[in-house]
């Protein structure tokens, strides 16, 4: 698996790449080399009450597995975002496992994605306890999170006209905004 190691508001040494690099190899058992992982290391707060948070993005055939972790120093955010890649992967690997009767995750990910009937094969466990639907007039990425604040949601859904194709901003957890575009 390839990094592509970012620092926002801290310097990346060559010490915590390679820290990340050693950490993050330990998921390469499950992901075939191919693929690479964003990570984002970030310093936030007061100079006192600093967190260290680091974003790890690794995207699969129609699947993203992300973690995101603040802790007091960088190398315990890794050692914990690692953690919890791990679980994320093993529990996705386990339901891969039951579904296609041994294949692992790197075979079925690897493979075409087969359409799921979600309905077969969940049941009631997902119920869709209601349906919105509304017309969606062309507007920019700044009136759409204005449309979002002014109706107080955390995301929503808009027609970009400067893109001319379905957008989804939403409201992140530090309080910035963010924008899914279709690739």
């Amino acid at each position: 698996m390839k990094l592509d190691i970012r620092g926002r508001n801290v310097e990346v040494t060559d010490a915590l790449k390679d820290y990340t690099t050693k950490r993050l190899s330990k998921l390469d058992k499950y992901l075939d080399e191919s693929r690479t992982a964003q990570v984002a290391m970030s310093l936030e707060g007061e100079k006192h009450k600093e967190k260290h948070k680091v974003e790890v993005t690794i995207p699969l055939n129609g699947l993203i597995i992300r973690a995101e972790v603040g802790a007091d120093d960088m190398y315990s955010a890794i050692d914990l975002v690692v953690e919890k890649l791990d679980k994320q992967i093993d529990k996705h690997k386990t339901k891969l496992y039951r579904r296609h009767r041994g294949a692992g995750l790197r075979q079925a990910v690897v493979g075409e994605a087969k359409p799921v009937d979600l309905e077969k094969e969940y049941g009631d466990r997902f119920p869709i306890v209601k349906t919105k639907r509304f017309v969606m007039k062309p507007m920019d990425t700044e009136e759409a999170i204005m449309q979002m604040g002014l109706l107080g949601h955390n995301f929503f859904m808009f027609y970009n006209a400067n893109t001319g194709s379905i957008n989804v901003v939403y409201k992140r957890m530090d309080g910035n905004y963010g924008l899914i575009e279709p690739d």
